[in-house]
């Protein structure tokens, strides 16, 4: 398979903290020279994909992911539906896109979210400003507050679609898939909060949901190792050994497609 020459779409699946595993894989696909024409993310993964199409090294949107401590007590909200307020994000991310446009990235990126109340995906389209799509895939249900664009309450794009390789297929010749959402490994006494709960439900609905996904990528790259990380990491440390994780499994993955 000549990767170097075809058309190639990046799907990036949601994943939470271990969405930086996706950069740790674009880092590879880099020194490969391996660019992709056009992306699509959920979740983490339209922050991640977001970030790379605006010109970010995966090194930067690694610092990036890093200063941002999303269980600070500011982040908090006790008037919305979630524990944490979406909007109180929009300063991290207004810093680098400020009021640019998904038209305005150097990548066409297709972010996704669901609208909570049509009960249906929505695909952003290039007049939405970037912020406005990214905090709207990203409201990660019950644990991050609906975000509201133009009167449309959205959640998190994973409910409906948390690994789009259905939204670039028949766009590109070759589709590169990353999921970075393996079942986590637990047991019994790691389920005793909301937030632990939560996560587990919406881990295990994306599995069985999204693994026939895996058939419409030509490449797909899935860091088993992740199954050891939860999906709210705050350890930096922890940050720099998922991104490690996705590197290492690109290069594992990329030596057995050569053979």
């Amino acid at each position: 398979m000549d990767l170097k020459t075809k058309s190639i779409g990046l799907v990036l699946s949601g994943g939470g903290s271990k969405g930086l595993a996706h950069a740790g894989v674009i880092k590879f696909l880099e020194e490969q020279k391996i660019k992709p024409s056009q992306v699509a993310g959920t979740s983490a993964g339209s922050i991640v994909g977001a970030l790379y199409a605006w010109g970010k090294t995966p090194e930067e949107i690694l610092e990036f992911f890093k200063s941002i401590y999303l269980f600070h007590w500011k982040h908090l909200t006790f008037k919305k539906a979630g524990l944490i307020d979406s909007e109180s994000f929009r300063i991290y991310f207004e810093s680098i896109f400020k009021d640019a446009t998904i038209g305005d990235l150097k990548i066409p990126v297709q972010i996704t979210a669901t609208d909570m109340v049509r009960g249906k995906l929505k695909i952003f389209g290039p007049k939405t400003k970037i912020v406005d799509a990214i905090l709207a895939s990203s409201a990660f249900p019950g644990i991050l507050s609906p975000y509201e664009i133009d009167g449309n309450i959205y959640s998190d794009g994973g409910i409906l679609n948390h690994f789009p390789t259905d939204v670039l297929q028949g766009q590109c010749e070759t589709i590169i898939g990353i999921y970075v959402s393996p079942i986590q490994k637990i047991e019994a006494k790691d389920l005793r909060s909301i937030k632990a709960v939560t996560t587990r439900a919406f881990d295990i609905l994306s599995a069985n949901s999204n693994i026939h996904k895996f058939n419409m990528c030509d490449w797909v790259i899935e860091p088993k190792d992740l199954c050891l990380y939860s999906t709210f990491e705050t350890s930096k440390i922890k940050m720099d050994q998922v991104f490690n994780i996705g590197y290492q499994a690109a290069k594992k993955s990329f030596e057995k497609l050569s053979l």
